[in-house]
């Protein structure tokens, strides 16, 4: 009963997903105006912009390109055309909020403030601490299964799912430093960065609780199980890519994988007699409440805070606790396979 409830939650929740990509503020015809005249006079009021300022054949006034600054100072800047809808976009919430108006997305996001050229600054020191966390729980992990428990006489570990938690470490460091690249600048291509990298980490963490609680231990096996889901995997992000961005797609997808892991180790710490389950327990829970937010759309607050950065910020105690699980795993399994070998 409890497993149907869970499955008919979330598959409400993914019908919602059409909702959370409406934008009404770019067919309000006094922000595109603006953004038009803009574009003309490379000015919002008194805000001017130099990269608005091109000649006849598209090259900038103030030089040739090598007299210009270098990349690394250009990155914090905005095209001329983002700058006019960022400068727009101020302009016109302004002038809603003075008529008590709530704010609107504009192409499919909500009016955030800059900060020193980041335009999710919130966003994206949250992605940076979770980055932090999981590189402190991947290498916490590795000392204590190289350094602090015993090893086999080949120099191996007892612990059987070793490699496995190595490389989901590092898909999710991969995964929360295009997240922070992303919420810093949302182009193109950072946002097939990020979204790949989470894909990717989804769907690597359904192989691995599936591995796990299923105690697979035998190489042939874990690719045989492993490759069905590789293959789905591969395909999407090849999708995403180089077919279509299509984000209701890609919502359903990842909600699903979600929706498939949690059920995975929530029944399996129900049935285990693991002496770390009440912590599974907790990141099952929290889990499945923190992706609430993702589905609970709301604008920013004073322009940065918004439901997607509250989800970054409750990744951070659920990832501490994740690891420390791993790392409890680790420990009864070795004691485990020991015991047994005497």
């Amino acid at each position: 009963m409890v497993k149907r409830a869970w499955i008919w939650l979330f598959m409400w929740l993914s019908c919602l997903v059409s909702v959370l990509h409406a934008s009404a503020g770019d067919a309000d015809p006094v922000y595109r105006g603006c953004v038009q005249q803009c574009e003309k006079t490379g000015c919002v009021g008194d805000e001017c912009f130099h990269h608005c300022k091109l000649l006849s054949d598209g090259n900038p006034t103030d030089g040739p390109w090598y007299l210009q600054e270098p990349l690394y100072l250009e990155w914090k800047k905005w095209d001329c055309r983002s700058d006019c809808r960022y400068h727009c976009m101020v302009a016109r919430e302004e002038e809603r909020e003075k008529l008590g108006d709530m704010p609107v997305k504009y192409h499919g996001k909500w009016p955030f403030r800059r900060v020193y050229g980041i335009q999710e600054p919130v966003s994206v020191a949250l992605s940076a601490l979770n980055l932090a966390i999981n590189f402190h729980g991947w290498v916490s992990f590795f000392i204590l299964v190289y350094y602090k428990l015993p090893l086999r006489p080949n120099r191996k570990t007892y612990y059987e799912y070793t490699s496995l938690w190595h490389i989901y470490g590092i898909l999710a460091m991969n995964s929360w430093f295009w997240s922070s690249v992303f919420h810093s600048r949302d182009v193109d291509l950072t946002e097939k960065l990020d979204y790949s990298s989470a894909v990717a980490l989804l769907g690597y963490t359904l192989i691995a609780a599936i591995l796990r609680a299923f105690n697979v231990r035998s190489e042939a096996v874990r690719v045989m199980v492993s490759a069905p889901f590789l293959a789905f995997v591969t395909t999407h992000i090849l999708f995403l890519n180089f077919y279509q961005l299509d984000y209701g797609l890609n919502m359903k997808v990842c909600v699903t994988m979600g929706i498939l892991q949690l059920l995975i180790w929530a029944i399996w710490a129900g049935v285990t007699h693991h002496p770390s389950r009440w912590k599974l327990w907790v990141v099952v829970i929290g889990g499945g409440l923190a992706m609430l937010l993702e589905i609970y759309d709301f604008p920013p607050y004073k322009g940065f805070v918004d439901a997607h950065a509250l989800w970054h910020a409750t990744t951070i105690p659920l990832t501490y606790l994740w690891w420390s699980f791993i790392r409890d795993d680790a420990e009864f399994r070795t004691s485990t396979l020991i015991k047994k070998a005497k």
